[in-house]
């Protein structure tokens, strides 16, 4: 198995692994670009986007690669405006999703989102994104 890292981080973890044009990024905290928590519903969901996005460049993704996304929320009321947001981010087909209460997140974020992304993988010749945005 072979596979792209990114580069140093903090974590002792990749922030994003790709292998076989599968693309999986850990949970992009609703952060600013310092690491500190976005305040405001609508906020924390375009930072925890920016920072998956910003995950995904680092192997040469983009949000039109994302197949699957995982959210990760300190409070369930944010659905409508995640989908709104959704909605916005994501053209049709839209990646599948699932979203998940939890009791907390690090440094104070409100949102995580984790996604996996696909690319057909370039040894074969073929560079072809899949969805569109």
């Amino acid at each position: 198995m072979t596979g792209s890292f990114t580069a140093a981080h903090a974590h002792p973890y990749s922030p994003a692994f790709e292998v076989a044009g599968f693309t999986f990024v850990s949970g992009a905290l609703s952060v600013d670009e310092n690491g500190v928590a976005v305040a405001g519903r609508r906020e924390a969901l375009a930072a925890a986007m920016a920072r998956l996005e910003e995950r995904l460049a680092t192997v040469g993704g983009r949000l039109t690669d994302v197949v699957k996304t995982t959210y990760f929320v300190t409070d369930v009321t944010l659905r409508d405006e995640a989908n709104t947001h959704y909605s916005a981010v994501f053209a049709e087909p839209r990646p599948a999703r699932s979203f998940i209460g939890v009791d907390s997140l690090p440094y104070g974020a409100t949102v995580e989102i984790e996604a996996i992304a696909y690319r057909t993988p370039s040894s074969a010749g073929n560079t072809e994104q899949r969805g569109t945005l």
